[in-house]
């Protein structure tokens, strides 16, 4: 007996899915112990004997339907034809979207939606010309060539492995990996950090450099502690500096006509030393609106600051053009004005750039100055990394971890990580040199609110602090066993004798660093995970993903879970979609209350030390949002910036609810609906920057 899927796919008749099918619609009401293999006999005994050589798979369910009206189990007809209904709708909606034939994978209309607009090949016409498979077909195989010079007969056995991984949802790297590998430009980094010498000369080879990475999909980081302060004396041309700031606004300006790779808008970081003598006017940079909108801007907060906050006192402030103090500044005075202005729009944030340079193995080949645009991978001067993230939401199964199968993945990831090294093409002679020298990673984590709930722990507990860095552990320790591998199969990254791993006469790995935590906004959505180590932002919210179309959006584990207990899943979203939170619902127990906490729920200690369990265990940075309700103080941001520093995070950033008008989730101008609205591009995290 044959079955004719909607794809027109000619399959055998499997009985076992329709008593699935069955069985789903009956446990959405609550009863597990149900007659759904009682009633799949029948349908089969009716397909054969209509005698049909191949049947409709939309005749089934409409047999499906018959029967459980047949039997009397109305309520349960329901569930079924709304599933139904549910999914012919959105197999349209994708239809009308993205076209007939690609829509293999099965991932949720958002997910499609990203993978159009940034990731799937188009032709001249800008017509989509290959589907999310052979996208990760095309990364796999151009990746995988890397193996090429070692041994050839192993190359289509990882190129197997670098699929699946990625189309199973087990891990996915960076976006320009998925963007460009295997295309006419294969620039395949995430982070960049380029060197902003104080001269005319240096400053614009900077920004042409910086234009260069952003058509490729590239983020930059710059520190302008080099800069000498306004009104500094020029003694080639007689005048006066214009200072770090003035300068800034060069590489804004650049970065607003350059479209990375014609997919996303560059983006920077810019970073200013505290002790700098402009410190005042960088942190105020982005006081007036539209200003530095390419920019997040981070102050590089150092030990002796901390200690003179300690003791409130002033502390010097520097020329970087003479290194002599130029005068003081109140410590209080400016840690308040910080806070105000984090407060106040959420930049800047604050880097502990001493520590960074503490824990920074490296050092014989320079200091840290400086971090991509979301602060998670500090890098020396025109350095690169490539980063990938493991989707922890896969690796539970009936409320435990599965550790063996992360294991696989993880040693699959980093020498996928590894490979995108050799075949990445970069921008400049000069990164090139410095990446091959290094050869850093960044493998990190997404998915872990889903993991947490998966486990049935809350975020906002000692248990949740205890798995991250347990999970943490496990990945870095995993990842530095593959590392120590590739380096007797492939040797050790050149640079290993100047590095403190030599020094202590550790066993020579391939590469300098290993882990990174990352925001993983784009790639969240794909996989369906939550973004990066955030807690939920909302549980309900609606979607814009084409010119005004919207579609519903709730917390798939939230959704399976009240089917699963037998609850009003409609009248339990139509609630929260009103307003309503989740722990104020009495029908909910309390102990799926609380495991569904939000970010706004989850008290800014939680926030840090969540963080603070993740960075134990990285080598490079985490990234992370502390939100914030609108109505937060002050004190509490200050609370939480001591706490960062004081618990080994190497920096914070902070976003109070409402504190920009263009923040990616808002309350819709409707006054009858008060589901809240977010872009395409929305992964779950950070309400401003999406991740």
């Amino acid at each position: 007996m044959k079955i004719k899927k909607r794809s027109g796919q000619i399959v055998q008749f499997d009985k076992s899915k329709i008593e699935r099918a069955v069985s789903k619609a009956f446990e959405a009401k609550g009863l597990l112990d149900n007659p759904a293999e009682k009633i799949a006999s029948k349908i089969a005994t009716e397909i054969y004997e209509s005698k049909k050589p191949v049947i409709e798979i939309e005749e089934i369910q409409d047999m499906v339907e018959n029967e459980l009206m047949r039997e009397g189990f109305f309520e349960i007809a329901k569930v079924y034809i709304l599933y139904r209904r549910e999914h012919a709708d959105l197999r349209m909606a994708k239809k009308i979207i993205f076209g007939v034939g690609k829509d293999e994978s099965k991932l949720p209309l958002n997910a499609m939606e990203v993978l159009k607009a940034r990731y799937l090949l188009k032709n001249i016409d800008g017509e989509v010309v290959e589907s999310p498979k052979e996208m990760y077909l095309r990364v796999a195989e151009y990746v995988s060539t890397a193996e090429n010079a070692y041994d050839k007969r192993r190359t289509p056995v990882w190129k197997e492995n670098f699929f699946r991984i990625m189309q199973e949802g087990l891990f996915l790297p960076n976006s320009p990996t998925l963007m460009n590998a295997g295309t006419d430009y294969p620039q395949l980094a995430a982070c960049f950090v380029i060197p902003v010498e104080d001269s005319i000369e240096g400053i614009f080879d900077a920004v042409k450099n910086a234009a260069l990475i952003h058509k490729t999909g590239g983020g930059t980081g710059f520190s302008f502690s080099r800069l000498r302060p306004a009104n500094d004396s020029v003694r080639s041309t007689g005048g006066i500096a214009s200072g770090p700031v003035s300068f800034m606004k060069v590489f804004d300006v650049a970065t607003e006509v350059i479209k990375q790779g014609g997919k996303r808008r560059g983006a920077n970081m810019g970073v200013l030393r505290v002790d700098h003598p402009d410190i005042a006017s960088f942190v105020r940079a982005k006081s007036e609106k539209g200003l530095f909108t390419n920019f997040n801007i981070s102050v590089a907060m150092t030990d002796s600051f901390f200690t003179s906050l300690k003791n409130d006192k002033a502390y010097s402030l520097v020329n970087p053009r003479t290194g002599k103090e130029t005068g003081k500044a109140d410590a209080r005075e400016m840690f308040g004005l910080i806070v105000s202005r984090a407060w106040d729009n959420g930049d800047p944030g604050v880097i502990f750039i001493d520590k960074i340079n503490d824990l920074h193995t490296m050092k014989k080949t320079g200091l840290i100055e400086a971090t991509n645009p979301c602060g998670e991978q500090p890098l020396l001067p025109n350095e690169a990394c490539n980063l990938g993230s493991i989707n922890l939401s896969k690796f539970v199964k009936n409320g435990r971890i599965e550790w063996d199968s992360m294991k696989d993945t993880i040693s699959i990831a980093v020498r996928f990580l590894d490979d995108v090294i050799d075949v990445s093409r970069y921008p400049l002679p000069v990164i090139e040199k410095k990446v091959k020298e290094n050869r850093k990673i960044g493998l990190g984590v997404m998915g872990f609110a889903d993991f947490l709930v998966m486990l049935n722990i809350p975020y906002n507990s000692v248990e949740a602090e205890k798995t991250a860095g347990e999970v943490m552990d496990f990945i870095h320790r995993e990842a530095d066993r593959a590392s120590k591998y590739m380096a007797e199969e492939k040797g050790s990254f050149p640079s290993y004798k100047l590095s403190e791993m030599a020094q202590k006469g550790e066993k020579p790995r391939r590469n300098a660093t290993l882990t990174t935590v990352a925001p993983t906004g784009s790639i969240s959505i794909i996989t369906g995970a939550a973004s990066g180590i955030e807690p939920y932002f909302d549980l309900v919210f609606i979607r814009n993903v084409l010119d005004g179309t919207q579609f519903l959006e709730v917390n798939k584990n939230l959704s399976e879970i009240l089917e699963k207990n037998g609850l009003d899943k409609t009248a339990v979203i139509t609630a929260i979609g009103e307003g309503t939170k989740l722990k104020d619902i009495p029908e909910i127990p309390n102990s799926i209350k609380k495991i569904f906490v939000t970010a706004h729920d989850v008290d800014p200690e939680w926030h840090v030390r969540i963080q603070a369990a993740f960075q134990k265990y990285t080598d490079n940075a985490v990234s992370k949002t502390v939100n914030f309700p609108g109505d937060a103080t002050h004190r509490q941001v200050e609370e939480v910036y001591i706490s960062a520093y004081e618990t080994g995070c190497k920096g914070i950033t902070i976003y109070r609810d409402g504190s920009r008008d263009n923040q990616v989730l808002v309350k819709p101008k409707e006054k009858s609906c008060k589901l809240k609205t977010v872009d395409s591009d929305y992964a779950g995290g950070c309400e401003e920057c999406g991740g």
